[in-house]
């Protein structure tokens, strides 16, 4: 695995916000718009899987990230649940059901990937922004 730098960078995120996107247009069109429940509980979902991909990078230690990445885990399953709902409504068709419904268990396994990468590192750093300059100025 080579080195990311951001969270914009990683596969898994670009295509958590592609699933994010992808809901949102989902959730906007017929009766699906108007079933507000589903309709906002799978968009927070979706949101969420892309969101704790970000905050877990940025946190500060590997094993927060790979908690983050747990939480994703668990949303992408909570997206995959709602799928099948929205398909038994009659809300998406199978198509769409099947175009989300294999871009969230894509996402599942590189998220599961990630976790068993990162837990098998000998020695948890830091997650930080190398690139970035951080300096302390002790003498004013």
């Amino acid at each position: 695995m080579g080195k990311v730098r951001k969270f914009e960078d990683t596969q898994v995120w670009q295509d958590a916000r592609r699933l994010a996107n992808l809901v949102y247009d989902l959730t906007e069109q017929g009766a699906f718009a108007r079933d507000f429940g589903l309709k906002g509980q799978i968009q927070r979902a979706a949101v969420s899987v892309m969101s704790n991909i970000a905050e877990g990078f940025e946190s500060r230690t590997t094993s927060q990230f790979v908690e983050y990445l747990g939480r994703a885990k668990a949303s992408a399953g909570e997206v995959r649940a709602q799928l099948y709902l929205a398909h038994d409504r009659g809300y998406i068709s199978a198509h769409e059901f099947e175009q989300a419904y294999n871009l969230v268990s894509d996402i599942s396994r590189q998220l599961y990937g990630l976790i068993k990468y990162l837990n098998k590192q000998p020695y948890p750093t830091r997650v930080a922004e190398p690139w970035a300059d951080y300096f302390t100025n002790l003498d004013d």
